[in-house]
């Protein structure tokens, strides 16, 4: 942090000083950004930057500026057709669109915050050249600062396309999800025919109250505490999985190693969506796996015991709440061991020999090898990779989506809220925008969901990976 404000301190330092000691051309540039650079005979540059200048002042006033007027109310006149009767033609009126009011508007924004930084960065770039100039360094020609983009500045040239491209599909859909998150944008304010407004914190009031129809606090925390469970359940599972069975190919006695790779690296080949959905038609309520454990008795003995209900003439793998929790797991552990057995079999090759060695020369035997040297040694290697694999099962969509596309919710309450006992908090994100149109909670549950992550993967980083343990696996 303090190095943040430091920082901070400096550019605003800099910029300052750029003012106070600027002569008329540096100064000039607070107005016409370019004036200082054909003060510098940069003439070509300076025409540039105040070419993008007055496209930036334009492209707020004419396409952005309007919308940014609204943005406080996000529309007041609503869409309204007038039947001619004289043309029995129907005429639609000037109405505004909340949405685009919206968009255009936090675009609108972002260009003056980046304008701002620009104007900014210019003021001391145009300093910087007022500097040279007065110590006699020599300044770049137009060309000469062309070439520095594919010399010694060439990495400037390479990021701005991505740095571009981050901005326009990460950061802005970001900041309108979490502006979304303070209207009340659902299926009864739809724009362009509805206007939808801003609300405040009400919607996150929704998902910590619950009402007589409306249980999101209900369903939010049962839904948040089975995708933690969920989440480090199934990477802790195929994690110790991958190893033991890379440990179990790669052991001594055991034959064939070339063949279980391969059959193990097979399932990794076939599209994961196709394995899950033929998975889940052999689990369901009259499918393969319920007629042989018919067949065979299984089924009335879970009858018996009370696993089953009596009602039930079928097992319900992934159709009632428990049962569908518990497959869910098992499903993923046969998905995704082999993978964390193709990472684990090559971190195991790479185990430094000479480590190994001195532990048997010193006498332990094979759990403290393993325990002491091969755990800590993998837990090093994949740590940032256990990290990403919680983050990425927090939002694993695949699997619980088509595990559970059958299952129907008995529970008044969940159903109530448009959630189910197996969703996840995106998978419930994903039900609200595409069943309900119910953009406001759905948003407000990612900004959730977002914030776990991020927390998770900080605090996860600083207590895992921090420190340097290099030189203890040289």
């Amino acid at each position: 942090m303090r190095k943040i404000l430091d920082g901070l301190k400096k550019y605003f330092g800099d910029f300052g000083r750029s003012v106070a000691k600027g002569d008329i051309w540096t100064r000039l540039s607070l107005v016409i950004m370019g004036a200082g650079y054909i003060g510098r005979k940069q003439i070509v540059k300076g025409i540039l930057i105040t070419l993008l200048e007055v496209a930036v002042i334009l492209a707020e006033f004419l396409i952005t500026g309007p919308y940014m007027a609204k943005l406080n109310t996000l529309g007041t006149v609503q869409r309204e057709e007038v039947l001619d009767l004289v043309t029995l033609t129907k005429t639609v009126n000037d109405y505004d669109n909340s949405l685009l009011i919206l968009l255009y508007g936090v675009i609108g924004v972002l260009i003056i915050v980046a304008f701002v930084l620009l104007w900014m960065s210019n003021m001391k770039a145009v300093y910087r050249l007022q500097e040279m100039k007065e110590n006699g360094e020599h300044i770049n020609s137009f060309v000469e600062d062309v070439k520095s983009l594919f010399d010694g500045k060439f990495y400037i040239t390479l990021l701005t396309l991505p740095s571009v491209g981050v901005l326009m599909m990460n950061i802005i859909p970001i900041i309108f999800m979490i502006c979304i998150a303070f209207t009340n944008y659902d299926q009864n304010h739809q724009p362009p025919t509805y206007l939808f407004t801003w609300v405040g914190f009400e919607n996150f009031k929704s998902l910590f109250t619950s009402g007589t129809t409306v249980t999101f606090s209900y369903a939010f925390v049962r839904i948040l505490v089975w995708t933690l469970i969920w989440a480090v359940t199934a990477t802790f599972t195929t994690f110790i999985g991958g190893i033991l069975l890379a440990q179990f190919i790669n052991h001594p006695n055991t034959k064939c190693k070339k063949l279980w790779r391969t059959l193990f690296i097979v399932t990794i080949a076939i599209p994961q969506f196709v394995t899950l959905l033929l998975i889940s038609k052999m689990f369901g309520n009259y499918g393969i796996v319920n007629t042989i454990c018919s067949n065979l008795g299984i089924t009335d003995f879970l009858h018996n015991i009370g696993l089953v209900s009596g009602s039930l003439d079928y097992i319900p793998f992934l159709s009632k709440p428990g049962w569908a929790h518990v497959m869910i797991i098992l499903i993923n552990i046969w998905v995704g061991v082999p993978y964390q057995m193709l990472v684990a079999t090559g971190i195991l090759m790479n185990i430094p020999t000479d480590q190994l060695e001195s532990a048997r020369i010193d006498g332990a035997n094979k759990f403290q090898i393993f325990w002491k040297i091969t755990m800590p040694y993998i837990l090093f290697i994949m740590g940032p990779s256990l990290i990403q694999s919680v983050v990425s099962n927090i939002n694993n969509f695949n699997v619980i989506y088509l595990l559970t596309t059958g299952f129907t919710t008995t529970n008044m309450a969940f159903a109530n809220s448009n959630a189910k006992e197996t969703d996840l908090l995106i998978t419930w994100l994903f039900t609200l925008t595409n069943d309900y149109s119910n953009y406001k909670m759905a948003s407000v549950i990612g900004i959730i969901t977002f914030v776990i992550c991020a927390g998770i993967t900080l605090l996860s980083y600083t207590r895992m990976i921090s420190g340097d343990k290099e030189e203890e696996y040289q």
